[in-house]
């Protein structure tokens, strides 16, 4: 896959569009996400729409990207930010608490759609709404 359909589908993704999922991902796509798994476009739509994008504002940013017919890998750094306090995928949250992500994503692709998809976490911290950084590990 080349850079510009990948950074096609991180636009899309920002923009929470459910439909890039139809787009990108095989049927029988496998995801492995820290201690989370999602099993095809339901799968990953469910936790999206239902788990992650009604309670924050999440943006990707590739700062590394290779790839090749049947490979692509990223190194990802995604900002989560609360939009309002509840009880969410990381615990109970805050309006306006931030979560950063930096890793790697390795896609497998089939037939120029991801496969699988497995995410390496470097790091995941926590700012609170009072500046206070936590450094989480893995959160799911």
């Amino acid at each position: 896959m080349r850079r510009a359909a990948y950074e096609r589908y991180i636009r899309r993704f920002n923009a929470e569009d459910p439909t890039v999922f139809d787009e990108y991902l095989s049927p029988r796509m496998k995801m492995l996400n820290g201690a989370l798994e999602f099993t095809g476009i339901e799968g990953m739509r469910d936790h999206y729409q239902n788990k992650m994008w009604p309670y924050f504002i999440e943006r990707l940013s590739i700062s590394s990207f290779v790839s090749s017919k049947s490979v692509l890998a990223v190194r990802m750094w995604t900002h989560f930010e609360a939009k309002r306090a509840a009880l969410t995928i990381f615990g109970p949250v805050l309006k306006g608490e931030q979560f950063d992500f930096r890793g790697l994503i390795l896609y497998g692709i089939e037939a120029g759609k991801f496969a699988t998809i497995t995410v390496a976490y470097n790091s995941f911290r926590n700012t609170q709404v009072t500046g206070e950084v936590t450094e989480l590990g893995i959160p799911h």
